[in-house]
């Protein structure tokens, strides 16, 4: 793996996300809330699927660039991801082939049955096991953004996670099943 062309990729995510901190109204933490969830488990299901970590590290590292660079739409931030991760690869001067490889992580990033390759898989399962590792993202888009009381709460989030589960790819969701039963339990269940 090319640690050094990861590793300058991180320090401009990270200054993205400084920046988007500094000047937005909500002062959201792409990295604590969500980036580095999805760099870490795409990094273990690299791991676990024997996929190319160089082309993961970098697809979890830039999918969600055009939001932290407020580009565009959030229904379109693949597109206009892959649009920014082509020009900031292209500065690196990376080898064109992978960098073929990364955009299409991030343009297929959003639902493991847009994945194409093991790698586009690690980043898109990655990417909603990052849901069920900080919860509180979920709570804070339910009571903060939403709006939404006790009951209604609780509604959204059940079909929330009950459609990421079912967007993760049939063997990630064989492997995570028992931890998604278990934030259900806890989050979900009548008390």
């Amino acid at each position: 793996m090319n640690s050094k062309l990861v590793d300058s990729v991180e320090k401009y995510v990270k200054k993205q996300i400084e920046e988007y901190k500094e000047s937005s109204l909500d002062h959201y933490d792409f990295w604590e809330e969500h980036v580095k969830y999805v760099y870490d488990e795409s990094m273990l299901l690299a791991g676990v699927y024997g996929a190319d970590k160089e082309i993961v590290a970098l697809g979890a590292l830039l999918h969600d660039i055009a939001l932290i660079n407020r580009v565009g739409e959030k229904k379109d931030h693949h597109i206009n991801g892959e649009i920014i991760a082509r020009g900031l690869l292209t500065k690196f001067n990376y080898d064109e082939k992978k960098k073929e490889r990364v955009l299409k992580c991030i343009y297929n990033h959003r639902s493991s049955n847009n994945a194409q390759s093991i790698e586009e898989l690690c980043v898109a399962d990655a990417d909603i096991l990052a849901h069920f590792d900080n919860v509180q993202m979920l709570l804070n888009i339910v009571y903060n953004k939403e709006h939404l009381n006790g009951r209604e709460a609780k509604e959204w989030l059940k079909e929330a996670l009950e459609k990421d589960y079912n967007d993760l790819s049939v063997k990630t969701k064989e492997k995570y099943r028992y931890k998604y039963k278990k934030i259900c339990d806890y989050y979900l269940e009548n008390r």
